[in-house]
């Protein structure tokens, strides 16, 4: 069994429902500038995903009005998946060292720069550049299969494995859904650029603030409204 069959297999039998493999290359100058040489040194990246309950998801609707909506979610759809990717991640990061190659596991879920509210690598490029999605309007990686109903874990690696596929097109063309559905206006409209800075899609500190209202009114941090109405997730 060769080296991308074994790792594959084994973060499907983890509990991984998407798997891809990025050349980062491309994009080693926005890797430097979000999380400096200590990540850019990993020609490589790994991504793996694991699906949100839809039943969860569709729920959001009614965030800012039921306390155990936003329990729930922030529960079962935040907490409890970030930690079965950063288990999954560590031991598939365990395999590949074990296989004799140099690998960093990405926390599912990190913010190292508060200022910035970024985490020390970009989870969606990765899994962008691994041909597992496209960058929305909502600044989610959004997948064929089930939109943005996907949370996602990364290791940087320089295991020689084959590269899934490439940055796909996105296709949300004129939809807005994602922009007149966002109760703080935080998204601009406007298509993913990977030459443009993030602020000219989505304002990170409206989102914020908006959640730090919800967390004084119903307990939870919690809106999650551009994942609900995104139709390429929705059943």
């Amino acid at each position: 069994m060769g080296i991308d069959v074994e790792v594959r297999e084994l973060a499907e039998s983890l509990g991984a429902d998407f798997y891809g493999v990025a050349d980062l290359a491309p994009a080693r100058e926005a890797i430097v500038a979000q999380g400096g040489e200590l990540v850019a040194d990993y020609p490589r990246s790994i991504s793996v995903g694991v699906g949100l309950m839809h039943s969860l998801v569709d729920l959001l609707p009614r965030h800012a009005e039921d306390p155990l909506v936003g329990m729930s979610y922030r529960h079962h759809g935040y907490d409890v998946i970030n930690l079965r990717l950063d288990q999954l991640a560590a031991r598939l990061a365990s395999a590949v060292q074990g296989m004799g190659h140099r690998v960093l596991p990405i926390p599912a879920s990190q913010t190292v720069d508060k200022e910035r509210v970024c985490a020390v690598f970009s989870h969606k490029m990765a899994a962008h550049l691994a041909g597992l999605g496209w960058i929305g309007k909502n600044c989610a990686l959004i997948t064929p299969e089930v939109g943005p109903r996907v949370r996602w874990a990364t290791l940087l690696t320089d295991a020689p494995l084959a590269v899934t596929g490439t940055a796909m097109e996105e296709r949300c063309g004129s939809c807005r859904e994602c922009v007149d559905a966002c109760p703080p206006q935080a998204f601009t409209g406007e298509p993913f650029r990977a030459e443009e800075a993030r602020e000219v899609r989505f304002d990170v500190h409206a989102c914020s603030r908006y959640q730090g209202e919800m967390k004084e009114k119903v307990g939870s941090t919690v809106c999650g409204m551009c994942l609900y109405s995104c139709p390429h997730g929705q059943l």
